[in-house]
Formats: C-alpha cells, structure tokens, sequence
C-alpha cells in the first residue's frame, strides 16, 4: 500500500507491516480481571431496563426508526430503536455501538446486516446526544479519562454496562429475541467497548469490530495518535498509576475470553486509534474469527466509499453465515423431527 499523504507529525502506520501487525499479542490479565468483568455483567442484568419506546423518526430502507430509552446502571441512557416496517416477526437481533464523537443519528448503521432485524443504538454514558449526564464530560478526550484513577469507578465500565443492558432491552421490547441469538457491530470506540462487553454475556452470537479501540494499553500509553487515546498518554505522563486501572480496560486481553465468531477490521493506517492495538484484539481473539483488512481508518482517502461497501459485503456475509444459517438448518432439523414422528405415529 504507497503511504497516505498527510500532515501529522508522526506516522499513522507507525512503521508496521501487515505481517509485523499479526503478531502483535494481548497483555496477560491482571489479576482477578474476570471476576471483576463478571461481576459487572451480573449487576447489570439485575437492572430492570423499564425500555420505552417514543416518537417514530423516520421510515426508510424497509424498517421504522424510533426514539428509545432504558434504564442502565448509572440511570436512563437514550438511542434509537430499529424495527421491519412491514410488521412482519424479528429474525435477527442486533446491538450497535458508537465512535468516540457520540451518535445524534441512526446514520449508516441502516440498513441492517441481515433482513428480518432489529436493532438497538444506544448512545452510552456521558455522550452526546442522548448518553448526556451530570457530571461526566462529553468530549472524547475528557470522557475517556473520567474515573481513570479507580478500577470500579472508570467511566469506561459503565458505558460497557450500557450495552448489555441496551441488549435486556432489546429482548424485552422484541421478545422473539428473548432466546438470545444477537449480533453486535461496534466502530472504533464502540469496537472497544463491543470487545470488552462479549466475552460475558452468553445472549451475543456474533460480533463485528470495526477499527475498535482500546487494544494492549502497555503499548498504546507509547503511540502518538489524534484520538481519545492521547489523552490517556498525556494522563498518564502524570498519573503512572492508572496503568494498573487500564490493565482491566484492555480489549485485546478481553478478545482472549471471546468464544464467539467475530469479524475485525483492522486499519493499517490510522492517525485516531492506532493499528497496533485495532490488530492486537484480533490476534487474540481464539474462536472462530475472521480478518477484514481496511488501507485505512478515521481517515478520509479516495478508496472510502468502495472501502465502506466492500466491508458491508463483508459483514453481511458473516452475520448470514453465524446467525442466519444456523437458524436455518435448526428449523430444518426440528422439520425433520416433526416429519419422522408424524411417520412413526
């Protein structure tokens, strides 16, 4: 790939091939990181998500978008619920997770992967426009150090408490969800929280991670970049000690409890959220998985909109192969036992 022109002062591919990117591990967990994940999860599945559904936003691409809101572990979060238009049954359920800036729009996540979906978009903790909350900031590079000097009390956690609980939701508005089944697709920032959330939560079936964040801290906290994750750098300039906190945040060590199938795409040029740690959370990853390999990302180049399409391709031939084709050959089969004990009688 020849070099992307561009005015940073350092180098968006920070000197790594593709092959030198692969082999890229995850930090070893701290101790008692699972039992802390866990006992995350727990709480917020005892949360009541009380989902409310409000106005209809708009209508296009065969589904209704609407204003949502449910209960999470800090208070009510916001987002938009997706639904078919045709009214037809739910197939498919989808989690989505957003990019550092916040969510104001369903925006490109619609159309859905597969058809027969719905969807829930939360916007988490602290985000605008609908995540907004006393007292945790709202810009990116605020946000992502608020609480950094506590392991139970970083904001991170609770924004990954948002996403199971906007699952909880999801299953209560659509109960033909209710058996579990879902997809998750999560975007640099949402790519990170989507790799901290899965390992837990035995409702997902598949994931997507799309430029995500947060992989090996150790050597983030040594890469330059223009994203939320240099305002972890320049914290931790002065306060070492959050390096303990972020050994629990890491979504590379995270990947390594993942089971399920999950698509990554990787950048190998990226000036916000630097490649080595995007392709530390796929090299982790030790179930079924899959490698998407994008030029480039948070970055505007020529190839985008061909980039972009070949990576919806892409997703929706995962998510067809690991939640649809399943479900076909699980009613095939309960078909074929109806018939033989139809023949038996």
């Amino acid at each position: 790939m020849p070099p992307f022109a561009h005015d940073f002062p350092f180098d968006p591919s920070y000197g790594r091939t593709l092959d030198k990117l692969l082999q890229i591990p995850a930090p070893a967990a701290p101790a008692g990181f699972d039992g802390f994940w866990r006992s995350r999860y727990e709480a917020a599945r005892r949360v009541e998500p009380e989902p409310r559904i409000g106005e209809l936003v708009e209508e296009r691409d065969g589904v209704r978008i609407f204003d949502v809101t449910y209960t999470s572990t800090r208070g009510r979060c916001g987002g938009w619920l997706v639904l078919p238009a045709d009214g037809a049954p739910v197939r498919h359920g989808f989690v989505i997770g957003h990019g550092y800036g916040g969510r104001d729009q369903v925006g490109r996540d619609v159309p859905l992967p597969l058809p027969g979906s719905a969807a829930l978009l939360p916007c988490v903790t602290g985000m605008p426009v609908k995540g907004l909350l006393a007292g945790v900031p709202n810009v990116a590079h605020d946000h992502v150090v608020h609480g950094i000097d506590s392991r139970d009390g970083y904001i991170i956690g609770d924004c990954v408490a948002d996403l199971w609980c906007a699952a909880s939701a999801l299953t209560e508005l659509v109960p033909e969800l209710a058996g579990g089944g879902l997809g998750y697709l999560g975007e640099s920032f949402g790519g990170g929280l989507g790799a901290l959330a899965l390992p837990w939560d035995e409702r997902f079936a598949a994931a997507q991670l799309q430029v995500p964040t947060f992989g090996n801290h150790p050597l983030r906290l040594t890469l330059p970049c223009v994203g939320s994750g240099e305002a972890v750098r320049r914290h931790h300039r002065d306060h070492p000690g959050i390096v303990d906190v972020l050994a629990y945040y890491d979504a590379a060590t995270a990947a390594t409890r993942m089971r399920i199938p999950v698509l990554v795409a990787p950048a190998l040029f990226d000036p916000s959220v630097p490649p080595p740690g995007q392709f530390a959370v796929y090299n982790a990853l030790p179930g079924p998985r899959e490698l998407h390999v994008l030029q480039a990302g948070h970055f505007a180049h020529n190839g985008d909109d061909l980039a972009e399409q070949a990576l919806r391709t892409a997703t929706t031939e995962f998510f067809a192969e690991h939640l649809e084709r399943p479900r076909v050959r699980a009613r095939a089969r309960r078909e074929g036992s109806a018939d033989r004990a139809g023949r038996d009688d």
